[in-house]
């Protein structure tokens, strides 16, 4: 008989906690978390619960201020690298999408990949798939203030993507979009878990948002209220 194969968490969060102000304000109280490879997750709860916090803590935009958090092998307490570790293993999709006005769409989704292993010459017409892939490489020569909303979020997901990322953290990605464009935007996410394997960390307050996730993780003071599939009841 073989043996059963235990695949780690991708994602390891152990008793984070984070204060800020001396103390004064706990942002985490002692939040324990995995996700696992190719898992679509969806946290939520009211604003200033945490989940923002959580999730600039996994993308090494910050460091906790006690407990233990573990991405694809990378201890984050002790980074020395943040940013080759964020081009490396991380795409960030924000609330507002930060393009750069004076570039094209194009040189938007390219300029991510500076610093990076890929050849140069190869990143134009990567770049240009990139934007193929989010139904947008017609408009690759436009600017940023040529395009819609959702539009120009559809860039900055392509953008995210631009180094492969095996993980993807998005902090209200839809927050600013009309119904069409919030449609559109999770869809780009389920495709790029069912077909890439992305593994997806998602912050919102919208409980209609959150339901295409695998599971749903709630936050309430600092803490993981409930963790849940999606679809199970009172979601």
């Amino acid at each position: 008989m073989s043996e059963l194969v235990v695949t780690p968490p991708l994602i390891e969060v152990h008793d984070v906690e984070k204060v800020y102000d001396d103390g004064m304000i706990q942002a985490l109280d002692g939040v324990d978390l995995t996700v696992a490879k190719g898992e679509f997750v969806a946290i939520t709860g009211p604003s200033g619960c945490g989940k923002s916090t959580l999730l600039h803590l996994l993308a090494a935009l910050d460091r906790p201020t006690a407990g233990t958090i573990r991405v694809d092998g990378y201890d984050l307490n002790h980074l020395r690298r943040n940013n080759l570790y964020r081009r490396e293993e991380i795409g960030l999709v924000f609330q507002l999408h930060n393009l750069l006005p004076r570039l094209s769409v194009l040189g938007n989704v390219q300029i991510a990949m500076a610093g990076s292993h890929r050849p140069h010459a190869e990143r134009p017409a990567y770049a240009k798939r990139l934007l193929d892939d989010v139904d947008l490489g017609d408009l690759a020569h436009r600017r940023p203030t040529q395009l819609s909303g959702g539009e120009r979020q559809r860039v900055a997901i392509a953008r995210a993507l631009a180094n492969d990322p095996p993980i993807l953290l998005a902090d209200e990605p839809t927050g600013s979009l009309d119904s069409a464009s919030v449609e559109a935007v999770l869809g780009l996410f389920q495709q790029l878990r069912d077909e890439r394997g992305v593994t997806i960390v998602l912050v919102t307050h919208d409980s209609v948002v959150a339901g295409v996730a695998d599971r749903i993780i709630g936050m309430l003071d600092g803490k993981i209220a409930v963790s849940s599939d999606a679809d199970a009841p009172g979601f």
